[in-house]
Order: structure tokens, then C-alpha cells, then sequence
């Protein structure tokens, strides 16, 4: 009976066994008339080149790995650093207008123009500043926005506003022109309409959004104080205040949890403004206003319409900050409106910054009139 092998032999066997192998490999791939040692050498360049193509193969997809893996880092760079764009995409079917209720979508937007050089709402999504008041300071005395315990009316539950001031404008202009009554208070439109109008999707979501929009207009008052001087030489104190909207009723499905009509009252003050006047205080704005995703956005293309028109307008960042309304500091609100400059994708107008006396300035062109004053 044999004892354990040492590591010497256990070598050895190992070592005998490839040579078999390598052997028999040489045997059976002979060619006629190749001697067993060309067919060894033949085998072993074979071998050599086929590890080469390996090794290079490997090389080449290491290269390619480290260079997608550069240009992925690239990428995420300029992405960090390029500005996030300030319009949002349409939501699907956004261009097929709805057969039902077609007169309401051919409606141009349109914005009370002596509220639009302040913000009569919040510019964040996030803080809803239930009981707070933002105070602008005028030339001829101040405005007063105030929240009720809803929160205050956002920048985007103003579109409604927006579409009421709309429809109370086309409809004085059929009146004017004998075509139709002269408009009521009461606004009646589908909820479609509103999302229609506003340029949001049809989802369940959006739907339930509008009550709680209506809830924060109705809740929002703007109080206007103004000095003037009266009839007698003597200066006149001026004061009103009303909500965005003075009423509304919502009428809802309870077994779909759908709003099948909604009834809005416009305020005395925009009610006034356009149907009490020969020429309405009012200015178009064009369709993809309602696709500006930043707050801050949406208020410096009101700014702009109302400011430069089909022209251009200079105001200073500090300005725009006071007026905006915003709650963070002045150092966030210009890193916001320079990214806003950068990525300078605003309906219509054209955004640069240049210095002025007392700061920076915010420059806002009509892009229509810029090879007129370049010229």
C-alpha cells in the first residue's frame, strides 16, 4: 500500500497530464505531410495571435467604457450646469381642441394691466402663506395682498382669473358689436374649459386642483390704497378691497368624484374694469404663458408685457425682487432670474442683465423688435 505523494509528484502527475493533452491536441489537428513538431509550432502562433486579438479586443472595450464613462461625466456636467428651461411641454392633446365647447379655447389670455407691474399672489408652490400679507409700496400710495387661512392664491390659480378676464372681455366685445347681451357677473365654465384654457392635462389630479384654486382666490383680498387729488384741490384718501374672485360654486359627481360645472363671480373691481369702461385696461398674453413652470418666470413676462409691449423695458433686479412679492432672500431671487437670463426661453421677450448705477438691470427686449433697435 502506497503513502501520500509528495507535492513533487502531485507536480509532476499535473504537469504529465497537460502534455497529454497537449499531445493529442497536436495529433489531431496534424495536416498531411506536417510533422508532429511544424504542427507544434503552427499550434503555438495560433495560440499567440488569438491571445494578441484578445488582449487587444479587451483593451479596445476597456478604452470605450472609459470613454462613455468620460462622456456620461460630461454630460451630468453640463446638465448641472445648464439653466433648467423656464417653459414646460404641452400636455398631450394640448393642440386638438374640444368640438363641445370650441368658442371658449379660441379666447386670447388676457391680464389686467394695473395689477401686473406687482404680483397679486405667491410665486411658490411649496409655501402657502395662509394669513400673511405682502405690502407694495406705489408712487401714489400701496397695495396689499392678504391670505386667508386656504393659503394665498397662487401664480398658477390666477390662470383662472385670467380666463375670466377673458371671457368678460370677448363677451363685451360682442356686445359692443350688437352680437350679443351684455355680460353678468357670473362666469360658467366647464372644468375642462379650465384646464383646457390653462393649458393642463385632463387628469383627476388637475381636476380636484381647481376647487382647492377656488378656495385660495375667493380667500385672497387685494386692498388698493391710493392718494388723489379731488375736485375741491383737496387730496383724497382712496381705499378698496375685494378677493380675486367674489364667489363660486363647484357642482360634483359624488360616485366619480368628477366636477361636472363650475360657477365663478367675478369681483366688482375687474368687473368694472372691463365692462364699465369704453376702452378696457386689459392686454393679451400670449398661449404659452400658462406653459412657464417658475413662479418668477410667469411674473417677469407679465412684467414684460405690461413694461416693454411690442418694445423693450429696463427694471432693476432690486425692483422686480420688491414687487415680486418673493419670501427668500435678494441673493436667491437674482440666482434665480440669471438662470432664468441664461436659459432666456420666455414667450416673446428677450432677457439680459447689464449693470446699472444702482445694480444690476434686467433688460426685456419684444423679440420681434430686436432687428429694429439693433439696426
Amino acid at each position: 500500500m502506497s503513502g501520500p505523494k509528495s507535492l513533487g509528484d502531485t507536480l509532476a502527475l499535473i504537469q504529465a497530464g497537460i502534455a497529454a493533452r497537449r499531445r493529442k491536441r497536436i495529433e489531431a489537428a496534424a495536416r498531411p505531410g506536417e510533422t508532429y513538431e511544424q504542427t507544434d509550432a503552427r499550434l503555438s502562433a495560433e495560440d499567440a495571435a488569438r491571445e494578441q486579438e484578445e488582449a487587444q479586443a479587451k483593451a479596445k472595450a476597456q478604452a470605450a467604457a472609459i470613454a462613455a464613462s468620460a462622456e456620461r461625466d460630461r454630460k451630468q456636467a453640463e446638465a448641472v450646469n445648464k439653466p433648467a428651461p423656464s417653459v414646460r411641454k404641452p400636455p398631450s392633446g394640448d393642440e386638438q381642441a374640444d368640438f363641445f365647447v370650441p368658442s371658449l379655447y379660441d379666447l386670447g389670455g388676457r391680464d389686467v394691466r394695473h395689477v401686473m407691474d406687482v404680483a397679486p399672489y405667491r410665486l411658490s408652490k411649496r409655501d402657502k402663506r395662509a394669513g400673511e400679507v405682502i405690502h407694495y409700496d406705489l408712487p401714489d400710495g400701496y397695495v396689499e395682498v392678504k391670505a386667508g387661512s386656504d393659503g394665498m392664491a397662487s401664480v398658477w390659480d390666477y390662470d383662472i382669473v385670467l380666463m375670466m378676464v377673458s371671457h368678460l372681455n370677448e363677451a363685451m366685445n360682442r356686445y359692443r358689436d350688437g352680437k350679443g347681451d351684455k355680460p353678468g357677473r357670473t362666469f360658467k365654465p366647464h372644468v375642462s374649459d379650465i384646464l383646457k384654457f390653462t393649458r393642463r392635462g385632463d387628469g383627476t389630479r388637475q381636476v380636484k386642483e381647481v376647487e382647492s384654486a377656488l378656495d385660495r382666490l375667493k380667500g385672497t383680498t387685494i386692498k388698493t390704497v391710493r392718494e388723489r387729488v379731488g375736485a375741491n384741490g383737496r387730496k383724497m384718501r382712496e381705499v378698496e378691497a375685494e378677493g380675486l374672485i367674489s364667489r363660486y360654486s363647484v357642482l360634483s359627481r359624488t360616485d366619480t368624484d368628477r366636477v361636472s360645472a363650475v360657477e365663478i363671480e367675478a369681483p366688482q373691481w375687474i368687473y368694472q374694469e372691463i365692462v364699465g369702461g369704453k376702452q378696457p385696461d386689459v392686454l393679451t398674453v400670449h398661449p404659452d404663458y400658462f406653459l412657464i413652470d417658475p413662479g418668477i418666470g410667469r411674473f417677469v413676462y407679465r412684467l414684460a408685457r405690461r413694461a416693454a409691449g411690442k418694445g423693450a423695458a429696463k427694471w432693476s433686479f432690486q425692483t422686480i425682487y420688491e414687487r415680486s412679492g418673493s419670501t427668500g432672500t435678494f441673493k436667491k431671487f437674482c440666482f434665480t432670474l440669471r438662470k432664468m437670463i441664461e436659459a432666456n426661453d420666455l414667450p416673446e421677450y428677450e432677457l439680459r442683465e447689464e449693470p446699472g448705477q444702482n445694480g444690476p438691470q434686467l433688460i426685456m427686449t419684444h423679440r420681434d423688435s430686436l432687428p429694429a433697435l439693433e439696426g
